[in-house]
């Protein structure tokens, strides 16, 4: 955040000259409304009535008044006291039982409260709203909706530039709504306006600093990215208001200079200049709030003297006149890749920052329900949770980054599954095997199997069609990888034996082997996926699969790859697209031809989160009990919200996944 400010100071210093700027152009307002009851008024929000726009109104926060109802000439149509009104923002069609959600402050209380509103001209209808407890004192809200998942969040600016995320959801009953925190965050000193454009992106002003571009995703990386500066910028000594037009524009209300800049998001928020506003000889002054909706501009007019605080309202094609910037189309709504939920989540891991990385499924054929998933904490250890997430078992045997098993390994005459690990403690392979009666995990490598890398980081396990003999590949983040014949011992340990090195120019870590196919896929990060025989000697030569310059579909980094199988040689394969927080499918057999990506979004009904940043993934088409009667993807969630919490992994069902891409269920045709 530091450099970009530094940055964008050193471009805007060289920039601005020392010459006097000229007075921006004025443009008229086309009304104004009654002034405030109380002591000052800020935030305003438009209720569009799409059938009779002359019915629109404007619904006001009038402080001590509580909330005023403008039509569009001014008029004060009603005041309706429900509470100490500092600021408001509204969503049409998303309130419990119909009708638009209007979120308002209530300075005394600091307390966001929530309305159902009809035509404005009624009193709003008061909606129960649990679960919130701002920790900040609360200046500013603002709401917004998600493009990715249509979640509805609500902002919450206050002291010390504190912002908290909360996402709201209809209560159980429909009465009311609930509130679930999705994040906090901080700019350093205090915020006191937003605006969301429900395509991405929300816009917070920070008085003395500026104004600030953060990804509205919760999932998503906090990186916040300057819009304009304060002083060294645009912007004269105060950022206030801010909106954004239907024609995606923004607008900041330049407070000191009594004045209000525009911008262009979609050319890189270039400045496109600044004009003021007047009802007639009476200039808009300190203007507070500004809102854009239902084709009208209401800014706050905080000193209108003599009278006390109002709003000025314009129409925003007058806007664009006055500063001669042609009028344009709403921008196109972003791309929606198809929704999935989960419907578990393991419990978090004990410890913060980047912990979970990768899940292995066994699958219990005798009892489908009490089937595992093995997760890597690749700060500690290894955790076997049970189908509804919960922990049966933790072994604190090093920092183990990539998990994978298979079963049928003979070891002291009878066949058992062997489960493998890359441990960057110990530098060498885990190994184990799992106790389908007790579902827990016993050491059983013949010692420390070195691998001879400095970091040993992804694996994945084959089992050769072709002589029954189990393999293991481990690679690193320098490119290097390598395979080992997994050996039993007279003793009943278990030892890797090196058959061949198999190195990459960049890094790689994802990789997963069709055992019927006798073929290897591994992700090279910043590269895309390669194809190979997995086979010691022979096999297919290496070629790339999908590379992520030519797959739109793919943002590096590739992380985590499984197979999702439909028989002996059709199926699925399923690859972690980190950089854009989503799934690609590839067609097992042929080609491996690209079938379609998709997202796991927010599930409100179970109260888990989407899934983000993952790391490593896997997918089975065998039955793991109720509600996973098709299988199910298991993937890492590198961003665990709503509440924050340490991350964790989520499981998916395959009737989901299936449903949102078209495709086909195991068993099903």
């Amino acid at each position: 955040m530091r450099s970009s400010l530094m940055a964008l100071a050193a471009a805007l210093a060289a920039s601005t000259a020392t010459a006097q700027t000229p007075p921006p152009p004025t443009v008229a307002a086309s009304a104004e409304t009654a002034a405030t009851k109380s002591t000052g008024t800020d935030g305003a929000a438009v209720l569009v009535d799409a059938a009779d726009p002359a019915r629109s109104v404007i619904l006001a926060g009038a402080e001590s008044a509580g909330l005023d109802v403008f039509d569009a000439r001014g008029q004060r149509i009603a005041t309706h006291a429900i509470g100490n009104i500092r600021a408001v923002d509204l969503r049409a069609g998303v309130a419990p039982g119909g009708g638009a959600l209007l979120a308002a402050l209530d300075g005394p209380s600091n307390m966001p409260r929530l309305f159902r509103v009809t035509d404005g001209r009624a009193a709003p209808v008061p909606l129960a709203l649990a679960g919130l407890k701002p920790d900040l004192t609360v200046a500013g809200l603002c709401l917004a909706r998600s493009h990715r998942d249509d979640t509805l969040y609500l902002f919450l600016l206050g002291d010390h530039g504190g912002i908290e995320q909360w996402s709201l959801y209809p209560a159980a009953g429909g009465a009311g709504m609930e509130a679930r925190l999705a994040r906090r965050m901080a700019l350093g000193s205090e915020t006191g306006y937003c605006a969301a454009d429900d395509r991405g992106s929300v816009y917070i002003s920070q008085e003395v600093v500026g104004v600030w571009r953060l990804v509205v995703e919760p999932e998503a990386e906090i990186v916040p990215e300057i819009v304009d500066i304060v002083r060294l910028g645009h912007i004269t000594e105060e950022a206030k208001g801010v909106a954004v037009a239907p024609d995606g524009r923004l607008i900041v209300a330049d407070a000191s200079a009594n004045r209000l800049n525009l911008y262009d998001p979609e050319a890189d928020f270039a400045y496109l200049g600044s004009v003021a506003m007047a009802a007639g000889a009476d200039a808009v002054e300190d203007p507070g709030s500004v809102t854009a909706a239902g084709g009208l501009l209401i800014v706050a007019d905080d000193d209108n003297s003599p009278e006390m605080p109002n709003f000025k309202i314009a129409s925003w094609q007058a806007v664009l006149d006055a500063a001669k910037l042609p009028a344009r189309p709403a921008p196109a709504a972003p791309k929606r890749m198809p929704l999935v939920h989960a419907t578990v989540e393991t419990e978090p891991m004990e410890t913060g920052g980047d912990a979970a990385d990768d899940p292995a499924i066994w699958i219990d054929r005798n009892d489908p329900s009490r089937s595992v998933v093995i997760g890597t904490q690749k700060q500690s250890g290894l955790y076997v949770y049970d189908m509804s997430g919960k922990k049966i078992q933790y072994l604190a045997d090093g920092r183990m980054n990539n998990v994978d098993l298979r079963e049928g390994f003979r070891l002291g005459g009878k066949p058992v599954t062997l489960v493998t690990a890359s441990n960057r403690t110990t530098k060498g392979i885990s190994i184990y095997t799992l106790d389908p009666a007790t579902r827990q995990l016993t050491d059983v490598a013949d010692g420390i199997q070195t691998t001879g890398f400095d970091d040993p980081y992804g694996l994945c396990m084959y089992r050769s069609a072709k002589g029954g003999r189990t393999y293991v590949f481990v690679n690193q983040t320098d490119g290097k990888m390598r395979q080992w014949e997994l050996v039993a011992t007279p003793a009943g340990k278990v030892q890797a034996k090196l058959v061949r090195d198999l190195p990459f120019t960049t890094q790689v870590e994802g990789c997963v082997a069709d055992d019927e196919a006798g073929v290897l896929y591994v992700g090279e990060e910043d590269v895309g996926i390669w194809r190979q025989g997995a086979e010691p000697r022979g096999g297919e030569p290496r070629r790339m699969m999908a590379a992520i310059k030519d797959n739109p579909a793919l943002k590096d980094d590739v992380e985590g790859m499984s197979l999702y199988r439909l028989d002996a040689k059709r199926g699925y394969l399923i690859v972690s697209s980190q950089g854009n927080d989503s799934y690609a499918v590839f067609r097992r057999e042929g080609n491996n031809a690209y079938v379609g990506s998709f997202v796991v979004g927010a599930n409100a009904a179970a109260g888990i989160d989407g899934v983000s940043e993952t790391d490593g993934l896997d997918v089975t088409s065998s039955s793991a009990g109720p509600g996973f009667e098709g299988g199910f993807m298991i993937a890492q969630d590198g961003r665990n919200v709503s509440p924050p919490e340490h991350q964790n992994f989520k499981l998916v069902p395959w009737k989901g996944i299936a449903a949102a891409l078209g495709l086909e269920t195991a068993g099903k045709r």
